[in-house]
């Protein structure tokens, strides 16, 4: 798998969740997951690459991990990861509620 989907959190997971599944349930996952989401996506992982390499990367993706790794150093993220934080985690929220991703 591309390194992108091991740099942000919960967003992450949602992706790499459809890239695990069987073809049935990865096209049924696709079709909850949208365009903008994905793009939305991609920005927050670009947005926390830095910070994940240096805060995360022991941290193992899935089940919000990432996302919560990078929450606990606050105050040690650059401004462009904290920022993008909050749309992070719409995301993951968003995923949970669509049925994609645990709680």
């Amino acid at each position: 798998m591309p390194s992108i989907f091991r740099v942000l959190p919960r967003a992450a997971a949602v992706i790499a969740l459809v890239a695990s599944t069987s073809a049935f349930a990865q096209s049924q996952l696709q079709t909850q997951i949208t365009p903008q989401m994905r793009s939305e996506a991609r920005a927050v992982m670009q947005a926390c690459r830095t910070d994940y390499e240096s805060l995360c990367s022991n941290v193992a993706p899935g089940g919000g991990r990432i996302i919560a790794c990078l929450q606990s150093h606050a105050g040690q993220l650059t401004s462009t990861c904290a920022q993008a934080l909050p749309r992070a985690q719409a995301l993951r929220d968003g995923a949970v509620s669509a049925g994609v991703a645990p709680k």
